[in-house]
């Protein structure tokens, strides 16, 4: 058996191919709780399986679950993929002769650098561990930029208490009551006018805590178009990574 990835839209649809020797013609195609499979004759080529799935593809996604399209975690290898500011850019993996794992983005590539003697599942954590890290530090970098520039659109102009990156599992982010911001880290793996939309409405927290139509009033005031965003985001939000 062996692990693919192919891009389709935002998603990434990762597959797992299964040759048999018994199997002479058909190629087949299943979506369950363990992931996408595909069964193929050993004699068939991964460039026409890759095909085959890219075909499928939108039924492929009709007929997947949020589980079943995050069945596989990453590998960490060379050919695998990561979205940031939503485009999925591959990485290349290699081994060197350097103490920790070193993540580094370079024309639009992660370009990922190991010790030799790392290896096994602490090898995908480390690697998984620097990614986070890097994701953090795009967004401390990233988001105050991007507060500074919604804050003035936004009906009251509230400063926000403080700006805090956090590993979240169930929210984008999150406004306190003290007006102390919190966003998740993976944001950043999202396109830009989603990353804005995230923050337009968390500064529209500061002035109307609930969801009433007054908070929804404010998001729109600010952003015309924040109801479109809105649904892209939770589409987007079903398939990252991480």
């Amino acid at each position: 058996m062996s692990y693919h990835t192919i891009q389709f839209g935002n998603t990434a649809i990762l597959y797992e191919i299964l040759r048999s020797e018994r199997r002479k013609k058909t190629v087949e195609i299943t979506v369950n709780g363990s992931g996408v499979q595909v069964m193929a004759p050993s004699v068939t080529s991964d460039a026409k399986i890759e095909a085959i799935v890219r075909k499928k593809a939108a039924w492929i996604l009709e007929h997947s679950t949020q589980a079943a399209l995050k069945a596989w975690p990453r590998r960490f290898i060379s050919g695998e993929t990561l979205p940031y500011l939503g485009r999925n850019l591959r990485m290349v993996v290699q081994n060197n002769d350097v103490r920790s794992v070193q993540v580094r983005f370079d024309h639009w590539r992660f370009h990922v650098e190991a010790p030799f003697d790392l290896i096994g599942p602490q090898r995908v954590e480390k690697i998984r561990s620097c990614f986070v890290a890097w994701y953090r530090a795009r967004a401390t970098e990233r988001l105050p930029e991007r507060l500074a520039h919604w804050l003035p659109r936004v009906e009251g102009e509230t400063d926000p208490a403080g700006i805090l990156i956090r590993n979240q599992k169930k929210r984008w982010a999150s406004c306190g009551p003290d007006g102390t911001l919190r966003f998740n880290w993976r944001v950043m793996m999202l396109k830009p006018a989603l990353i804005d939309y995230i923050v337009v409405h968390e500064l529209a927290h500061l002035t109307v805590k609930n969801h009433s139509r007054d908070f929804w009033r404010v998001v729109s005031d600010a952003m015309p178009d924040a109801q479109p965003r809105r649904q892209q985001l939770k589409e987007a939000g079903r398939y990252l990574p991480l």
